[in-house]
């Protein structure tokens, strides 16, 4: 009876547990079996109201009421006309079916009321939406997760987001009135939008008092229920802060929430609200009382109120730590954080303008050095010294005795040819309080000010911007002389000290860390161009360059600025806008004489005639300088590169190869010299520290952190072995894939030539490769039935084409290249794109001399891109959020290398596909160039989601969402509370994510949690105890976590180093929990996030960030490929093919989007 009265027949656990090839992974426990929606209504049977159920109910009843009238009507004649003993037999048989006939009518009686009372109140129906049912008659969105639904593709959604549809609006769907809506924005909180000069905007309508009561203290433990009786909050939702001087409500997450109550239909044209059950009170648009039931609006009745309800725009908050990791052994080390001490209370905020504007903050800076200095202005400022950010604020200890009044000035600086005259005007502006920052640090206020944080940034700051290079947070010195350090290219590495001031768990913290960056040598350009061309000898350079030499001269000194040096002490700058096609001694320019006439000179007659010098090299082109109109010529060899410009286009793979070299310090060494770095800024000795009570202590600080246990990884075969890392790193020699593919048809592409690649090489690679295939449990089962030459990427469409249409099943291409070569990104284009082909690429030194280790690393990769799958985490010793259906999603943005304003930025998504996780699927996108959010992630995370219940016919119950590619220069303003730069990361992201799940299902509501990954950080930890460190390099070992003392002072975050180092110092990995509906604990959450650094695919390693994070940001890398257009190479240089059109948003689009073939494996493995 259990079984017949099972909800879910079709959805059982071992279709989400097991579902791949190898059927011996531990069972998991019974509880797995239970439901896998959200309980957010009155009661469970009322959740589990969904398609498969009803269908499930309808199906069983009609048969069984089928079965029994045909059993009875089979059985009723044979038991009665068959008497006699030559009958008996037939007699029994009818009795036997007057059996069958009871048993099913009793099943069927059994079924028919539960059948009906189901259909009676399904979630889709008017009974329990009216007025969202008839809207819903009419919706494109399908209402549950419909396996057939044609949005399974790449494709955007034929009704997308106002991010794609302008002519959408969201006050007018009827999928996001009540309940959705609340969801989508606030879980128990009735929304609604309102409209503000055309734009949309969210706003919550006025909190009742019942729940205002009980929700707006953030420390409270508990919330009043029913008659007084206090009731347990429970942790999966929300809390609501009212801020009136504000006028804000702020959504904190794992707080403060009433306990799940009904959905009431609500009356007089307003949206249902919901109510509070036996708890708190509900929320009502119009004023309303204590909780009431589920049936009716929260509290029962519906008041309006003459006056507008209040309205508050929603601020979604990070949650607060609710704890402080225990799991792990003790480990002592040291950070590079220390501590700062403010004695003094406040200190003024003044804007500062100056005129004329847009000066570089190095000039501004000066302007304000020199008045404060001025004996003019002695009375204003006295023994103030004043620091500035280099643009419009300045701070000072005491105030300045010009009171609310704009105090203007003249100053003057010394020019090149003339003085030049700037009026600066100074305006009172507000007092900012370092006390409020020290209550925050002290847990005291939970909002930290982000006025004082900024003021003490730049008092921290103030003193080496002008005595160093500033780049973003970091200082360079111009290099000593005799210092040579060049990557190649006319670039050099410098080196300098990263610096920034960061909240943290009782004090302000300065963090500091050695930096380094390339910039351009300071030199002649006729030298600069020599290395940019790889030129042995300038004395040679009597001839023209060639227009490919020019082309990529131009490219390389485009936008840089140059110093003149044929007029004595003057030295003049210009920044350079182009490269003339012509030499110096032909190219022309109008002249205007003293006279008055215009004629027409070259730049080499203009230089003799003019400066009396005679060029050495007038066959080589101008400079083009200033404004391109103008027509400005310097010829090369009359300028100086200027010194100190930081080179911020792509560094070629030799260069970056040979700044890694420069740059790999190991920990110890690491250690020392920031520690040297500290001692050399003496911080002691700095008057504006001292100004304003400012104490640096010079020693990093102490922490104690823990090294977590790694998993055990499961493999497969006959042994089924498992292995246990050690130091981050595990052996898979002796055991083979977890679910391994035969391959029966491949076949082999050898784009290098003969004379590098030789055939019996390559005999004895597919020998090589085949064995070590067989061994790892990825048998190649025969020779590659076509191996050819090919050269140019041109042939590479053709051989694809028709290895696609004369070998059938053919399984995997690999693709021997001969080094770094645009051959590379057509293979991809082709096999991902057009065909659905497998690829798998070689280098042709690892074919010339292979490895074992080379061998089972492209096996690795094959197998996982032909849907196999190579280890999992072993069930027994996984997290408890395994315990039911949850997804993993890694989010990545990746943008165009800086100086590039016209491509595109790409946002990829990626989402596992069953329990292990193992298996993944991706989409991506193409955005606007530099946007850091992904605008279409609505559609994407439907996309997987409905992939995800494809492949397991489960719902996921949780979603974690691991999201990349936030910098920290953006991902800083968080901390400080700002409002948009939490609507950029969280609150567009998570909404998106909540609004595919309600259009997927009306009631579809799993929690959410949103962790940010972050590398791009200077926190560095070191050991204390000289036997903990691993390795040559003296590193921390795998696993170390610490998520107190440096951390932030009240919300979730943890840092996590879960690699071993191998070269360099080892970067953890910094995780910040912006909203966590499942409240995790930080030892749940730090396990799961380690565990997950254990099933990257590529190797038998853990690796610095989630699996599920890493694919995505392999996912954006390759449409990045898929994006590269074919050149051409001609005399007139490096040209792109195709024409502009290739260039449109459509076109990028179907440019990265990946055939169906290749969307179902891992292709980008």
């Amino acid at each position: 009876l259990a079984v017949l009265t099972e909800p879910r027949g079709v959805m059982r656990p071992g279709n989400y547990f097991n579902n791949t090839t190898n059927n011996d992974v531990e069972e998991e426990p019974k509880v797995l079996r239970d439901t896998v929606q959200m309980e957010v209504g009155p009661s469970h049977r009322d959740q589990i109201k969904r398609s498969e159920y009803r269908k499930f109910l309808k199906i069983r009843t009609i048969v069984f009421g089928i079965l029994a009238l045909v059993f009875l009507i089979v059985g009723l004649p044979l038991a009665i006309c068959f008497k006699e003993a030559a009958g008996r037999a037939v007699w029994a048989i009818g009795l036997m079916l007057l059996v069958l006939s009871a048993v099913c009518a009793l099943i069927f009686l059994i079924y028919l009321p539960i059948f009906m009372r189901v259909m009676a109140t399904r979630s889709d129906t008017a009974a329990y939406h009216p007025r969202t049912a008839e809207a819903l008659k009419d919706s494109p969105y399908p209402r549950q997760m419909d396996v057939a639904s044609p949005s399974l593709s790449n494709q955007p959604s034929s009704r997308p987001l106002t991010a794609t549809n302008p002519n959408y609006n969201p006050a007018l769907d009827p999928l996001l009135q009540s309940r959705p809506l609340a969801y989508l924005n606030a879980p128990s909180i009735p929304l609604e939008f309102a409209e503000n000069n055309g734009e949309l905007s969210l706003f919550a309508s006025e909190v009742s008092p019942s729940i205002a009561n009980s929700v707006s203290t953030e420390s409270s433990e508990v919330s009043s229920g029913q008659n007084g009786t206090p009731s347990p909050s429970t942790s999966n939702m929300v809390a609501i802060e009212s801020n009136p001087s504000e006028n804000t409500l702020v959504l904190r997450s794992n707080e403060i929430t009433p306990p799940p109550g009904g959905v009431g239909d609500g009356s007089s044209g307003n949206p249902p609200g919901l109510g509070g059950g036996s708890g708190v009170g509900g929320v009502s648009a119009g004023s309303s009382s204590g909780g009431g039931d589920g049936g009716s609006r929260a509290g029962g009745n519906d008041r309006h109120n003459n006056t507008p309800p209040a309205q508050h725009p929603f601020i979604f908050e990070p949650p607060a730590r609710n704890s402080h990791g225990t799991e792990g052994r003790a480990i002592n080390l040291k950070a590079n954080h220390f501590e700062i001490t403010v004695t003094a209370d406040d200190l003024e905020h003044y804007d500062v303008a100056i005129s004329p504007e847009k000066c570089p903050r190095r000039v501004n800076r000066e302007i304000i050095e020199t008045m404060v200095k001025s004996s003019h202005y002695v009375n204003y400022f006295r023994d103030q010294k004043p620091v500035f950010d280099g643009r419009r604020n300045m701070y000072t200890r005491q105030p300045l005795p010009i009171g609310n009044e704009t105090l203007e000035l003249e100053v003057t600086l010394p020019g090149e040819g003339r003085d030049r005259v700037f009026k600066v005007a100074i305006r009172h502006l507000s007092k900012v309080s370092f006390q409020s920052l020290r209550d925050a640090l002290s847990g005291k206020s939970k909002r930290i000010p982000a006025d004082a944080l900024i003021s003490l940034d730049v008092i921290m700051r103030h003193l080496p911007s002008m005595s160093y290079t500033p780049v973003g947070r970091s200082f360079f010195q111009t290099p000593e002389h005799g210092y040579d350090n060049p990557l190649g290219g006319g670039r050099e590495v410098w080196f300098g000290f990263h610096q920034s001031v960061r909240p943290s768990q009782w004090k302000m913290m300065l963090n500091i860390d050695v930096s380094a960056t390339a910039f351009y040598k300071s030199q002649s350009v006729i030298d600069f161009m020599c290395e940019v061309l790889d030129l042995t000898d300038k004395n040679d350079q009597r001839r023209p360059l060639t227009d490919s030499q020019r082309v990529k001269f131009t490219k390389e000194i485009k936008g840089l600025k140059v110093e003149i040096t044929h007029c004595g002490s003057m030295r003049r700058k210009y920044r350079v806008c182009n490269v003339t096609r012509r030499s110096a001694q032909s190219q022309s320019f109008p002249l205007q004489l003293d006279s008055g006439a215009t004629v027409e000179s070259t730049v080499a007659k203009y230089f003799q005639d003019r400066y009396n010098i005679a060029l050495n090299y007038p066959n080589l082109p101008c400079l083009q300088v200033g404004q391109e109109q103008k027509h400005t010529y310097l010829p090369l060899e009359v300028c100086n590169m200027v010194a100190g410009q930081r080179c911020i286009k792509k560094l070629t793979d030799m260069q970056t190869s040979t700044m890694i070299k420069a740059t790999a310090r190991s920990a110890p060494d690491r250690e020392k010299e920031i520690n040297n770095l500290v001692r050399r800024a003496n911080f002691s000795g700095d008057p504006h520290l001292k100004m304003f009570g400012i104490t640096v202590f010079p020693r990093m600080v102490d922490i104690q952190g823990r090294v977590i246990p790694a998993p055990k990884i499961q493999y497969g075969g006959r042994t089924k072995a498992q292995a246990s890392p050690q130091l981050g790193v595990w052996d898979m020699r002796g055991k083979q894939f977890f679910s391994g593919i035969e391959i029966k048809t491949w076949a082999i592409a050898c784009f290098a030539p003969k004379r590098i690649v030789r055939e019996d090489a390559l005999q004895q690679f597919i020998i090589q490769l085949q064995k070590i295939s067989n061994d790892a449990g990825m048998p190649i089962q025969s020779p590659p039935s076509f191996c050819k030459y090919a050269t140019g990427q041109d042939q590479v469409e053709p051989m694809f084409r028709f290895l696609k249409n004369q070998h059938v099943g053919l399984q995997l291409i690999v693709v021997v290249l001969p080094g770094k070569t645009p051959v590379y990104a057509e293979v991809k284009r082709v096999g991902d794109i057009m065909f659905g082909l497998a690829t798998q690429c070689v280098q042709s030194k690892n074919v010339n001399k292979t490895s074992p280790q080379t061998l089972s690393n492209l096996c690795l990769k094959i197998n996982v891109k032909l849907g196999g799958i190579n280890s999992i985490l072993v069930p027994g010793v996984r997290p408890t959020v395994f315990r039911e259906p949850v997804i993993f999603f890694g989010a990545d943005v990746t943008h165009p290398p800086a100086g590039d304003k016209t491509k595109p930025s790409i946002a990829a998504v990626v989402a596992s596909m069953d329990a292990h996780p193992s298996r993944y699927s991706a989409t991506v996108r193409v955005q606007s160039h530099r946007q850091e959010i992904i605008q279409d992630l609505y559609p994407m995370v439907r996309s997987l989601l409905l992939q995800f219940y494809q492949s397991t016919r489960f719902k996921p119950a949780r979603i974690i969402y691991y999201r990349d590619g936030v910098s920290e220069g953006q991902f800083s303003n968080i901390h400080s509370q700002t409002f948009g730069s939490l609507v950029q990361v969280l609150n567009h992201e998570l909404r998106a994510i909540r609004e595919a799940c309600v259009r997927l299902e009306l009631e579809y509501q799993p929690g959410i949690t949103f962790v940010v990954v972050q590398k791009r950080h200077h926190t560095r930890l070191f050991c204390a105890d000289k036997k903990d460190q691993m390795g040559r390099s003296g590193n921390i070992p795998a696993g170390t976590t610490v998520d107190h003392v440096i951390t932030h002072p009240t919300e979730f975050d943890f840092y996590l180093c879960s690699h071993a180092g191998i070269q360099g110092t080892s970067r953890p990995s910094h995780y910040h929990v912006l909203w966590d509906d499942n409240n995790f604990s930080a030892d749940d959450l730090q396990n799961l996030t380690y565990q997950l650094c254990h099933t990257y695919v590529r190797c038998t390693r853990s690796v610095s960030i989630p699996a599920p994070a890493y694919y995505a940001h392999l996912v954006a890398f390759r449409a990045r490929y898929h994006l590269v257009e074919k050149e051409i190479d001609s005399g007139e240089g490096s040209q792109k093919s195709g024409n502009s059109d290739e260039r449109t948003p459509t076109a990028m689009m179907r440019a990265v989007t990946v055939h169906p073939e290749t969307l179902r494996v891992m292709y980008f493995a």
